[in-house]
């Protein structure tokens, strides 16, 4: 169902019957445990052996091939089987690989938000309702004890960290090509990627102009990783890096040149909406009348599918509990609202931008 021409319609009709309503009530009841399945079946390579053997395998097949036991098997494929991840030949037993296993399988947005939810989220879900009661990241003090999970970011287990940079980069990563093509036609010189994380973006646009210059403001251990990334690449000389903590409102964004774009890529998300509207009160004390902010998010009722707007409200309750406790996935009238309280207009917006829904809003004071 689209949802970006018909947002309205989409959400205001039941869209199943009675029947269909309950087997989702069920599947959400026991939604946790078949998020493992679906894990396991990758892990065990079981998803990927049934791609390869279109006329299907045995149990006694998936035994051998796996080294996991008969028991460990025949629980794995039935819980499959009953959640159309698997079909199975009545006439011969064997086992093929549904299209729900197919995406599972080979869709790489499903794959980073599995991994994102299993390393990253999963224990730290469990203690959600405190996060919402108490407007606190509880479920971070399963990783350790800091504010936000950015000051601890560098300090995360390599897999949890794999996890979390394979899936903010999965949704980034696609957009910017399209992203540096609309900055570009100004001809800016000078940009400041605010929240610039490990400088992919910055790396993306010194190769893409040859020209410009980017200076990267973020916490000081982002700035550190950065520099670890970028150095000895092509063009990190025209990359800088300014530490600071954005949110305390003391710190002025750098007025060491005059900067044509602001860019915020995913950023604003990570921000109640308070904080947002300092964060752009400062971006807009060091523009004039040149100068643009470009906000890359993705607005979760810009969406094209159902599924992408649920994702995005899902990620919600990442910030929640693991994130800050205090921000989300925001909608187009809320974040437009933010924008004119800071004391800038959007003056274009871009929809569509690279797979993972992007739009780009343009903001000038």
């Amino acid at each position: 169902m689209h949802l970006f021409e018909n947002l309205k319609n989409a959400f205001s009709e039941e869209p199943y019957n009675a029947q269909q309503a309950q087997e989702m009530a069920h599947l959400y009841s026991w939604g946790p445990v078949i998020f493992q399945v679906c894990r396991l079946m990758i892990k065990y390579g079981i998803l990927e052996m049934l791609h390869d053997h279109k006329e299907g395998l045995t149990q006694a097949d998936i035994v051998a091939a796996t080294d996991l036991s008969e028991y460990a098997v025949k629980c794995l494929m039935e819980a499959s089987l009953t959640t159309h991840i698997v079909l199975i030949d009545p006439e011969t037993d064997r086992y093929r690989l549904a299209k729900t296993g197919w995406f599972l399988l080979r869709d790489q947005m499903v794959r980073a938000d599995i991994d994102f939810n299993h390393d990253v989220n999963y224990e730290g879900w469990f203690v959600l309702d405190k996060a919402l009661e108490e407007g606190r990241p509880e479920g971070l003090k399963h990783f350790g004890n800091w504010p936000t999970i950015y000051e601890g970011l560098s300090s995360l287990p390599a897999d949890v960290q794999k996890s979390w940079f394979g899936f903010d980069h999965y949704y980034s990563d696609h957009s910017f090509d399209e992203a540096l093509a609309f900055i570009s036609a100004s001809k800016p010189r000078h940009l400041l990627d605010v929240g610039g994380n490990t400088g992919r973006f910055a790396m993306r646009c010194v190769a893409y102009n040859p020209m410009i210059e980017v200076t990267i403001c973020d916490l000081p251990q982002q700035i550190e990783m950065m520099r670890q990334a970028t150095a000895g690449q092509p063009g990190a000389e025209r990359i800088h890096g300014v530490g600071m903590d954005i949110l305390n409102e003391q710190n002025t964004f750098p007025v060491d040149r005059k900067y044509d774009v602001i860019w915020m890529s995913q950023f604003l998300d990570c921000f109640s909406e308070q904080q947002i509207v300092s964060i752009l009160r400062r971006a807009a004390a060091i523009m004039d009348a040149d100068s643009r902010v470009y906000i890359m998010e993705t607005l979760w009722d810009r969406q094209d599918y159902v599924p992408a707007a649920m994702s995005l409200t899902m990620t919600s309750l990442y910030f929640t509990a693991l994130a800050n406790g205090n921000s989300k996935m925001y909608n187009t009238d809320d974040m437009a609202r933010l924008i004119r309280e800071a004391g800038l207009e959007i003056e274009q917006v871009h929809d569509r931008i690279g797979n993972g829904g992007h739009s780009i809003l343009v903001c000038k004071k």
